[in-house]
């Protein structure tokens, strides 16, 4: 019994070393491609790891605690991107969840129109934060605000409405988000790309840098930009 157990380890060991191996490989193709043509193409399973959140309900919320997201908040409380939440729940209930940790993507993956379904905040908070269910837990290795920029894209709407299923409410699978295809660029060059798109994002959404029209020009101009910009 305990040689069987040794053998089973050992050959989970070299089943993970080669999982790891072949990651390394890819990585390093990717950075190959976006040396010579700036970007590359890849799938979302190329770069990140994905898990579903925990369990915690609205009437679990209290006024101190451990910082949380709930996923009908991301709809109406949250934009791109945050470091600060807007409910708390206690240490006890914080213990039985799922969390995210900085720099991690939390998507809602239900909803109840396609439109919706699949809106995303970059977490940038210093601490963990609790992850409601229905949620993706989207965690990788590069800019957070560029990929969740990309989430809000027609690239990615186009995408998501293939895996989007249901009629009264809709849903997508978080491990069908693997096979999305993502634009990525060098880090250097997402971060340039994320410096203007926060501008535009500012301008957007503050009501004291300019008049309603204004705003409203500037809104459909950042989503033209926004759209550009992370389209090659």
């Amino acid at each position: 019994m305990y040689g069987s157990a040794t053998i089973f380890d050992r050959q989970t060991d070299r089943q993970t070393d080669r999982q790891t191996d072949r990651q390394t490989d890819r990585q390093s193709i990717i950075r190959l491609i976006q040396y010579v043509f700036g970007f590359a193409f890849v799938k979302l399973s190329d770069i990140a790891t994905i898990s579903r959140g925990g369990s915690f309900q609205k009437k679990d919320f209290c006024e101190d605690g451990v910082p949380c997201i709930h996923y009908g908040q991301i709809y109406t409380r949250y934009g791109v991107h945050t470091d600060k939440t807007i409910q708390f729940i206690s240490e006890a209930t914080a213990k039985k969840q799922k969390k995210a940790v900085t720099n991690d993507i939390i998507m809602a993956v239900t909803s109840e129109n396609v439109e919706d379904v699949c809106k995303s905040v970059a977490w940038l908070g210093a601490d963990e934060v609790a992850v409601s269910g229905h949620t993706a837990i989207i965690h990788h290795n590069q800019n957070a605000k560029y990929l969740s920029y990309f989430f809000h894209t027609t690239m990615f709407f186009t995408q998501k409405r293939t895996l989007a299923h249901g009629t009264k409410v809709i849903e997508v699978t978080p491990d069908k988000l693997y096979d999305i295809i993502i634009p990525l660029p060098t880090l250097e060059e997402q971060e340039r790309i994320v410096s203007i798109l926060d501008r535009f994002d500012a301008i957007c959404n503050d009501l004291t840098s300019g008049l309603p029209a204004e705003i409203e020009a500037r809104q459909k101009q950042y989503e033209y930009y926004r759209d550009k910009l992370l389209t090659f």
